[in-house]
C-alpha cells in the first residue's frame, strides 16, 4: 500500500498526517507537541510521530505531499511584481518562505539524520486551495457535491470554487490577490484591537452583543458581483500597494497592520488592546459578521446555481465561522453539508495528501473521515508513571484508579452536576481547533455563574466569548430549533427558547450555541459520560470548552496534569484515573 505523509509548512498552524492506503491513519499539529499557538515553522517534530504512531520509518514513506505550490498562478505572481512596488522586506519574507518550500526533503533528511538519497519518497506540491477542497470533499460522505474554499490568502488565491466528482475536481472559478474575504475580516479584526494571530472568533462572539448601525460602510469595502464573488475596494487595505509584515518563522505568526488610514476616516480610531468595549464597538462586529455572511451567502448561492446539487463541502480558515456555517441551509438551497475537523490551514496536509491519493489512485473513494480523534493516545501505565513523577499524592491530591468504566463516568458525572470544574483526558487527541471530549474542561451548563468562573479561574478571556454544549445526539432537536448532526462543532445554532434557561453556562447572548452532537460511535466515553449526567439532571447536555490555559490544548499526561495543577480545575479525569485536589 502506498504511503503518503501530508504537510504543511511555512504557514500558520504547521502540521503533518500520514495516508495509508487511502486512508488518514493519524494527524497532529506542531503547536501540541512544542506547545507554541499556531506554529509557524517547519512541522518536524509532527513527522516525527505520524511515523512513530504507524511504526514507520522516512525510508518508507513513497510521496510527500506538501500544500503549497510555488509555480501555481506564476504569471499572475510575476506580473503583479512587475506593476506593485510591495516593500522590500515583503517581498524578501515571501521569496524567502517559496525557497523553504523547495527544501523539504533537505530539511527532513537533516532532521532524521539521513541523506537525502535514503529518502525515495517524490515531493508532490498541491496548490495551497486544492488542499482545502481536497482536505473537505475527499473525505466526505458526498460522491458529488460543489467544493467552496475561503481564507486569507494562499498560493495568490483567497477563494475557490469547484466541482468535486468521485476522485476529480473540476475548478470553476476564484478570486485572486488582492480581494479576500479572510482579509477583510482580519483587519476589522485589528481595527477592533484583536491583534493576534487566529483572533477573528473573538469578532464572532462580540457580533452578538451590537446592532447594525456600520453595515452602510462595510458594504462600501466589500461588494458583491454579478458572477457570484466579491472584491474589497483595497483602498481600506495596506496590503495591495505597500505589502504587509507577516513573520512565518519558528513560532507564532505575526501578521503586520492589514488596515489604511482610510479605515480609520471612516469608523474613528481603532479600539486600544486593553480599551473598553464601547456600544461603537460592538455595532461594528455585529456590522462585519452580517457583512461576511451576506458576501459568503451570495457566493454559496451562485455556486448552487452553476452546479446544481445540493450538497456542499466547504473548507478555508474562514470556514471555521460557526456562526454563518450554522445558517447555511436557511439561506442557501443546499440541504447537506460537510466540513472538516480542521476546515483551517492545519487540515491542508490531510488536503494535500488526499489530493494526490486521488490522482494516482484506481480504486473508488473509500474513506469519509468520521471522527477528529487521530493524535496520540495513552495507556494507564504511562498515565501513572507522570501522576507518580509528580507526587500528586504528596501535593494535596487524592488519587484513585477506577477500573470500572461506568463506576468512573457516575463518580465524574456527580462532580459535574455539583459544581465542579473537570479536566478530562481520554482517548486520541482531536485534530483541529475544537476540544472534542478527548482533551476538554467540563462544567455542568446548568449553572449561569459557569461563564464567569471559567473565566476567571481557568481561561482567563474576554467577557463576550460564549462556551460550547456538548449534546447526545439523539435529544439534538429537542433542545435546538435545528435538529442536524453537528460532530466537529462546526456550526453555531439557536437554542430553543423555552431551553435556554435551563442551560444558561451554554447560551449566548444571542440565545445560540456552538453545539457539538455526540454520538456513542463516534466518542463512546464522552457519549456514556454526558448520558450519566442525563441521568443525575435530566438535561443531556455538557459544558465543553477546551483543556488549556492561554496555551495550545493539552496532548500528553504531563501537559494535562501541569495545567491541572496551575489552575483552578477541581477534579482530572485522566484515562482510569480521577485525581482531585483536596482542601486544605
Amino acid at each position: 500500500m502506498k504511503t503518503i505523509l501530508g504537510i504543511n509548512a511555512y504557514h500558520g498552524d504547521s502540521s503533518a498526517c500520514l495516508l495509508v492506503g487511502g486512508k488518514v491513519v493519524n494527524a497532529i499539529e506542531e503547536e501540541r507537541i512544542i506547545r507554541i499557538k499556531h506554529w509557524a515553522g517547519f512541522p518536524i517534530e509532527s513527522i516525527k510521530w505520524c511515523l512513530s504512531d504507524a511504526k514507520l520509518n522516512i525510508q518508507d514513506i513513497d510521496y510527500i505531499a506538501i500544500s503549497r505550490n510555488p509555480s501555481a498562478h506564476l504569471h499572475k505572481k510575476i506580473l503583479r511584481t512587475l506593476t506593485k512596488i510591495p516593500s522590500l522586506s515583503f517581498l524578501k519574507s515571501r521569496l524567502s518562505n517559496v525557497a523553504r518550500i523547495g527544501e523539504i526533503k533537505s530539511e527532513i533528511a537533516a532532521a532524521f539524520n539521513v541523506s537525502e538519497s535514503q529518502i525515495k519518497a517524490k515531493i508532490e506540491n498541491i496548490e495551497h486551495h486544492m488542499a482545502h477542497i481536497g482536505s473537505s470533499f475527499f473525505v466526505s460522505p458526498f460522491s458529488n457535491a460543489a467544493c467552496v474554499t475561503i481564507d486569507g490568502f494562499g498560493d495568490f488565491v483567497s477563494t475557490m470554487r469547484a466541482v468535486g466528482k468521485d476522485r476529480a475536481i473540476e475548478i470553476l472559478d476564484w478570486v485572486e490577490f488582492p480581494h479576500s474575504l479572510g482579509i477583510f475580516y482580519s483587519a476589522m479584526t485589528q481595527f477592533l484591537g484583536f491583534w493576534n494571530y487566529g483572533d477573528e472568533y473573538k469578532v464572532m462572539g462580540l457580533s452578538a452583543y451590537g446592532s447594525l448601525g456600520f453595515k452602510n460602510q462595510m458594504m462600501e469595502i466589500v461588494k458583491l458581483k454579478d458572477n457570484g464573488l466579491f472584491e474589497l475596494d483595497t483602498s481600506f487595505f495596506l496590503h495591495d500597494k505597500e505589502g504587509v509584515e507577516m513573520v512565518w518563522e519558528n513560532g507564532q505568526p505575526v501578521i503586520g497592520k492589514l488596515f489604511s488610514d482610510k479605515l480609520v476616516e471612516m469608523f474613528g480610531n481603532p479600539r486600544e488592546t486593553n480599551e473598553e468595549i464601547s456600544k461603537k464597538y460592538q455595532d461594528i462586529a455585529t456590522s462585519v459578521q452580517d457583512v461576511y455572511e451576506n458576501t459568503f451567502f451570495h457566493i454559496l448561492n451562485d455556486a448552487y446555481k452553476k452546479i446544481k446539487v445540493d450538497s456542499i463541502s466547504l473548507a478555508g480558515g474562514c470556514i471555521q465561522n460557526s456562526l454563518a456555517n450554522g445558517k447555511i441551509t436557511q439561506n442557501t438551497p443546499f440541504k447537506h453539508l460537510y466540513i472538516p475537523p480542521a476546515s483551517y490551514d492545519a487540515g491542508t496536509a490531510i488536503g494535500a495528501a488526499m489530493c494526490f491519493w486521488n490522482k494516482i489512485s484506481t480504486s473508488t473513494k473509500t474513506f469519509v473521515m468520521e471522527s477528529p480523534y487521530l493524535g496520540p493516545e495513552f495507556k494507564n501505565d504511562e498515565i501513572e508513571n507522570q501522576i507518580n513523577l509528580y507526587n500528586l499524592s504528596k501535593k494535596g491530591c487524592q488519587v484513585e484508579f477506577i477500573k470500572d468504566e461506568t463506576e468512573l463516568y457516575k463518580k465524574t458525572a456527580n462532580e459535574i452536576s455539583a459544581g465542579k470544574i473537570i479536566g478530562w483526558f481520554q482517548g486520541r487527541t482531536e485534530f483541529g481547533p475544537r476540544a472534542l471530549g478527548n482533551r476538554s474542561i467540563l462544567v455542568d451548563p446548568r449553572r449561569s455563574e459557569m461563564k464567569d468562573i471559567l473565566n476567571q479561574r481557568i481561561k482567563r478571556r474576554e467577557w463576550f466569548r460564549p462556551f460550547a454544549p456538548s449534546i447526545l445526539e439523539e435529544k439534538t432537536d429537542e433542545w435546538f430549533e435545528q435538529g442536524s448532526s453537528v460532530p466537529f462543532m462546526e456550526k453555531v445554532f439557536k437554542i430553543k427558547e423555552e431551553k435556554r434557561k435551563l442551560i444558561p453556562a451554554v447560551c449566548h447572548e444571542d440565545g445560540t450555541g456552538r453545539l457539538q452532537t455526540v454520538s456513542v460511535k463516534m466518542n463512546p466515553k464522552y457519549y456514556k459520560l454526558i448520558k450519566q449526567f442525563e441521568s443525575l439532571t435530566s438535561v443531556p447536555i455538557i459544558l465543553n470548552t477546551s483543556f488549556n490555559d492561554n496555551e495550545p490544548i493539552v496532548n500528553t499526561p504531563k501537559d494535562a496534569i501541569e495545567c491541572f495543577l496551575s489552575t483552578k480545575i477541581d477534579v482530572l479525569v485522566i484515562g482510569d484515573f480521577l485525581i482531585s485536589k483536596v482542601s486544605a
